[in-house]
């Protein structure tokens, strides 16, 4: 349990600082808009205007987040480590009744697709919140802590004085 909180305190600390303002969520948003390649496809905006994108795997990031800071593309391509676990997990932002998230996945992956192609949301690249359960998740993952443990770690943590979380399914058993 030590490790788990100095992994959590650590990643959390550095993710809390790198939360992006307003003005780097409009830049990410112009440059999300010049996207066209043969790895992504024109960004779109959802109805609750988070922007999605879609890309050819997980190993290629959204163009949204080429105006990110290193530490936001870096939660980024963690969660995507950890996209297995991230789906019995909730978030606690208050993204389930704003906008639609089923689990803390939501706020970076809308969806995974069967050919690979993976559809980007960049809801967590304005909530500390997210990015905070995305890299904890994954520092508890990679200290070897099982997806069950790991969701009761979260709704522990962040039961009290955090949104509703998320409705988020139970890991299997």
């Amino acid at each position: 349990m030590a490790v788990t909180t100095l992994y959590s305190v650590l990643l959390s600390s550095m993710l809390l600082s790198a939360c992006g303002s307003s003005s780097d969520a409009g830049q990410q948003a112009a440059n999300a808009n010049k996207a066209s390649s043969a790895n992504h496809d024109h960004s779109q905006h959802t109805a609750s205007g988070d922007l999605q994108e879609t890309t050819a795997s997980l190993e290629i990031l959204p163009v949204f987040l080429e105006g990110a800071s290193k530490d936001i593309r870096t939660a980024y391509q963690t969660a995507a480590t950890v996209a297995d676990v991230l789906p019995y997990i909730p978030c606690y932002c208050g993204c389930g009744e704003s906008a639609g998230h089923k689990n803390n996945l939501n706020c970076f992956i809308a969806e995974l697709k069967d050919d690979g192609s993976v559809v980007w949301d960049d809801h967590g690249t304005r909530c500390g919140v997210c990015l905070e359960i995305a890299v904890t998740s994954a520092a508890m993952k990679a200290a070897g802590i099982e997806t069950s443990r790991i969701r009761q770690i979260i709704d522990e943590t962040y039961k009290e004085g955090y949104a509703k979380p998320t409705l988020t399914q139970l890991p299997p058993a």
